[in-house]
Formats: C-alpha cells, structure tokens, sequence
C-alpha cells in the first residue's frame, strides 16, 4: 500500500488526487502541484471547485460533475481549468466514486491531464480546414469538388453550384457522370476518366458537359486522385471551369481567320483569271478580225465550212471568257432597281423547263419582298445556273424550291456582309448534298463533281462573282444525302416599295402548249402584269394557294381538269380573281357544253395584245 502510494505521490504528467464526498480535496501528487501550481499544504482541504473557470463555476458544473461520477460510476470530459497563478490550460479530466468494502461512498478519485498542446493544434487544425472550406466554397469561377473512389459526389461549393446549376442537397451522393453528354456516357469517358485519375495520379481534358437544365457548356477538367499517407486512395478532387465564352472566341476566330483565307484565295484566283481571260479576249478578237477579213477575199465551200467551224470555236471562246469575267468580277453590269419576285415570275416559265418532268417545283415568294439594285439578266442567268445544278443533283427525281424572304441581318451573320436589310432568294433540292470539301471549292472555276463532259466548273463560280460584284454574298449549306440550300443575299434598296405597294398586278396563265404559253408570258409582260405560268390546273390552284392572283388567264382544254372547272373552283375559293377564259373553238360552241361560260370574260384564239387588253378592262369579279 506503501510502495502505491508512492507510485500515484511520483507520477508528474497526470494530476491524481482525491477529494471526500462533499468536494474537498484531501490528497495531492506532484503532477497535481506541476499543472495547478498549489504544493500540498496549499491545497488539502479546499473545494476542488477552484481549478474551475468562474463561468463554470456559475452554471454548477463542479457539483453536477460529481452527480454524474455518482450516478453512472464515471465522469469524464474535456474543458478550461484555472491554475493558481490565474493561467488556463485545456483539461482533460476523469473521476470516478471510490467505494470501501461495505460500500459505502468515501469520496472520489481525479485525475488530470494537461493536454492544451493538443487542444491548440486541434483547434489549429480545425481553423486552417475551416478557411480551407471557406475558400473551397467562396470560389465562384471554378466548380470544385470531392468524389469519392466510385466516383459519388460527396462535397460541393458555390461555383460548382453556378456552373452546373445543382443545389448542394440535389447532387451529393449522385454519380458526377451526369454531367457528361449521353454519347460521352455511352463511351465511357466518365470511367475512362477515373481510370487515368487512378494510374497517373491526374486526368486533364477539355469537353462538352450537361448543366441541369440540360444546356451544355464547354468545360476544362482536372481530376487529381488523393491518397493517405499509406498511399491509399481516399477519392477524387475534381475541378471544372466553364470555357465555353473563350471556345465561342477562338472558334470564332478560326472561323474568321479560314474565312479571311477563303476571300484571299478566291481574290486571288479572280485576279488571275480576270488576266487571262482578258488576254484570251484579245487573242480571239485577233481570230475573230482575221476570220473576217479571209471572208472578204472569197473563199471555196471547203474552206468556208472550216471558217464556219473557226467562227464558233471563237464564239465558244468569247462566252468562256464572259463566264471566267464573271466569277473575277469584272463583267459590266447594268444595275437597275428591281424587284426580285418580279424577275423570278417572269422567268418562271423557262425556270420549270430547265427542270425536269420527275422533279416537283415550288416557287414560294414572299410579298412583302423588297427591291434591290440588280442587273435583271445577269440575274437569270444566276438563278437558271442554280436551277440546272439542282436539278443536277437530282437525277432520280426529288423536290426543287425557291423561296424569297426578307432577312435583317446583324453584323457577322452572314459572312463578308454587313449589318443591314437584304433579300434573300434560296434555292432548295432534296439531292445528293455536298461534301464539306466540296462546298469549300465550290466556287472555283473548273472545280466540279460531275462527270467529263457534263459541266465545265463554271457555274457557281459564276453565280459567285456576280453577286459579289452586286454587294451581296453566296451561301452553301449541304450535307451528304440531306440534299443543298443555296442562298443569294443581296442588298435593299432604302426605301423601295414592296411588291404589294406598286400595284403591279399578277397574272396566273394555265396553258399546256408550251409554245402559246411563251408567247401569252411575253404578252402579259409587255401589259406590265407580273407573270405565273402553270402547264395544268393542279399545278395552278397549287400557286394560288401560296400566293396572291389577280387575274386567271386559262386556257378550256387541259389534261386532268378543263378551263371551265379550273375557273368555277377559283372563283368559290377565290372570289376578289378576275378570270379570263380563252379558246380556239368559237364561243357559240362552247356555250352548247358549258352553261355557266357566261360568268367569265372569254377572248378568241389567237389573240392579240388588244384583244387581251379588252379583256381584262371588261373582265369583272363577281
């Protein structure tokens, strides 16, 4: 008993003594005296109640500490104590009841330790995690965030939050593979990401990923694998910014940087040919002289059908050279103002014959059109080249439309074009489409895909040069086997009047014999009329329907439905129409067969400009 005594009297790093039922204490070791400060006779007899701090002392937590030690055997916790010099030190502290034979209470044994170092770096370490967390979640320009080693979102802070568009409570503990596309997920990106995290210690990669709202945005990705110090993996930090505005910029300019390098090219090729073919030109100006001066002298039959075949040949040349001016932009032009929907339904006629009998053709036009400055047959020219190269494209058959549309652009949405208000003519066909290879030479003389023989690689080349030299642009867009839009953008005119404000009127002609139809277009055109043609009366209620008519000149004997019935359905479906009918047979015959024929305006085959003009200043709605 003596030599245990002596052990608890010698122990220096734990503060051991024993205080009676009520408190006080009456024992005291060294370590006691090291931490608090009191030697022996100091101390014995006094509340233990001391070394407390006065607020715990005010909340009684002295006397509940021994109710507890009493009630439950033992008390244990860890808190500020006082040492005699005034001084605090973090305690942690033990008491238990002592107890003799006959148990009864006979007082309670404490003890002590000073571990305030601990507490200090504990407390320290707790801080520095805190302004860790803190930074974490206060960085707004980054998502940063822990997975675990499966890849299960475990943390999240504020930019990860305003980046993707998930509340802390809605993604942790979901798989961070949501934020991939759904073909990155099929491929295994999410895994393959892990993976490389894993064996290199890091993964870095830029890539689409999916906000909540199911948007996407272009990420910057660096997965760091963290370990313990035994070198096993603990998880995953992952960090992610959205570079999708610094994308936007760079593909913006490379897109402007290969634009720039396409106009260079073509500028360039257009120098080149403008030389030549203005050199070619004075060389066959030199054949075509001398050609005519060998004729002045008389020549044989045989030599003259070898001057014939020479003429040609240098007439075949001088529209090479038209076409090689063209695309270099140096062909005169004669720009009048004009309305777009007026050329195009004067040219209609031969339009639709450049197409063929297996391609549907549509002409959509929009009425509120307005005028460009435009030279009307370069402009034929350029929409039948366009017409022949759908169709083209189409060889089995398909769907061939023009459309016109007025389009506001704003800077950069059409490039080379500035801000402003243009008209648009678009023709559409369902055919082959284009390469991307392919439409970016598509505008190269002599480039072509179509067989030797079947093109000389002129005709977008063409279209291209005039309508550059017109202020406007081209524009492709193709894919293999989605068929090909090709749109013409060319400036309005500043306050030119649409079409439905100058009060030219429309005329519908339905004729099946090609012929009469040319020459009732031409007719009409002279009158000042704008100009629809449609070989049957399918084709014509089908014009109808798109747009508006103000006169049906039609002829009564047609495939499919006649004149007459042509005229009774305008007139039910279209009743502000005045209608003209027209015919070889005389009208007293015609009468015989059709009743209602008195309800129309009726003018005899053939007819004059006169007689047309009769016609229309009697023909009458109803």
């Amino acid at each position: 008993m003596q030599r245990f005594q002596y052990l608890i009297a010698g122990i220096n790093d734990y503060a051991i003594y024993m205080i009676d039922p009520n408190g006080y204490i009456t024992s005291w070791n060294a370590g006691a005296q090291r931490f608090k400060g009191y030697t022996e006779h100091e101390i014995i007899g006094q509340h233990f109640s001391r070394f407390y701090t006065p607020e715990d002392q005010a909340s009684g937590l002295p006397v509940r500490a021994l109710g507890i030690a009493l009630a439950e055997g033992k008390y244990e916790s860890e808190g500020w104590r006082v040492r005699k010099d005034g001084t605090r030190f973090w305690a942690h502290v033990v008491i238990d009841p002592i107890y003799n034979e006959d148990g009864k209470l006979l007082g309670y044994a404490k003890v002590t330790r000073d571990v305030t170092e601990r507490k200090h770096a504990e407390d320290a370490l707790r801080e520095s995690e805190q302004r860790f967390r803190l930074l974490v979640q206060g960085v707004s320009d980054y998502a940063i965030f822990m997975l675990s080693p499966e890849g299960i979102v475990t943390n999240w802070n504020v930019g990860a939050q305003r980046i993707k568009g998930y509340s802390e409570e809605e993604i942790v503990g979901s798989h961070f593979s949501r934020f991939y596309t759904e073909d990155d997920r099929k491929a295994g990106e999410p895994e393959v990401a892990l993976q490389a995290a894993r064996q290199a210690g890091r993964f870095e990669r830029e890539g689409w990923r999916v906000r909540k709202d199911g948007s996407r945005f272009w990420a910057h990705v660096v997965l760091d694998a963290i370990r313990d110090e035994h070198g096993a993996l603990l998880g995953f930090a992952k960090i992610t910014r959205d570079l999708t505005e610094k994308k936007a910029s760079a593909d913006a300019l490379a897109e402007a940087n290969a634009a720039l390098f396409q106009a260079q090219k073509m500028e360039s090729i257009g120098q080149l040919t403008g030389g030549i073919a203005h050199d070619f030109n004075n060389l066959l100006s030199v054949l075509a002289s001398g050609l005519e001066v060998l004729s002045l002298h008389g020549v044989g039959a045989a030599q003259a059908k070898t001057l014939d075949s020479m003429r040609r040949a240098v007439d075949r040349g001088a529209a090479l050279t038209q076409q090689l001016l063209a695309f270099a932009r140096q062909q005169p032009l004669q720009p009048e103002t004009d309305n777009i929907n007026r050329l195009i339904t004067g040219f209609e006629s031969v339009l639709r014959r450049a197409a063929n009998a297996a391609i549907r053709f549509d002409i959509v036009l929009d009425p509120q059109l307005g005028s460009v400055m435009i030279d009307r047959a370069r402009f034929e020219s350029a929409l039948l080249n366009l017409v022949v190269n759908a169709r083209d494209a189409m060889p089995g058959g398909g769907e061939l439309k023009i459309e016109t549309s007025q389009a506001r652009l704003g800077e950069k949405d059409v490039p080379g074009l500035p801000a402003g208000q243009y008209a648009r003519v678009a023709v559409r066909d369902s055919g082959t489409g284009m390469s991307p290879e392919t439409i970016r030479r598509a505008f190269e003389p002599f480039y072509t895909t179509k067989e030797v023989g079947k093109g000389t690689g002129l005709g977008l080349s063409q279209v291209y040069g005039f309508v550059k030299q017109s202020g406007g642009e081209v524009v492709i867009e193709s894919a293999l086997g989605t068929g090909t839009a090709i749109s013409i953008y060319l400036p309005a005119v500043e306050g030119a009047e649409h079409t439905d404000q100058d009060h030219t009127e429309t005329v519908l002609i339905v004729e099946d014999e090609a012929d009469l139809m040319d020459m009732a277009t031409s007719l009409f055109l002279n009158m000042g009329y704008n100009v629809l043609t449609a070989p049957r009366a399918s084709e014509a209620l089908g014009l109808m329907a798109a747009r508006p008519v103000d006169v049906l000149f039609t002829d009564i004997v047609m495939p499919e439905m006649d004149g007459i019935e042509l005229a009774n359905r305008v007139r039910a479906l279209y009743p502000d129409t005045r209608i003209v009918i027209a015919s070889g047979y005389p009208l007293s015959k015609l009468r015989e067969k059709h009743d209602n024929l008195n309800k129309f305006t009726f003018v005899n085959k053939p007819y004059r400009l006169a007689d047309l003009a009769r016609a229309l200043r009697i023909a009458s709605r109803p």
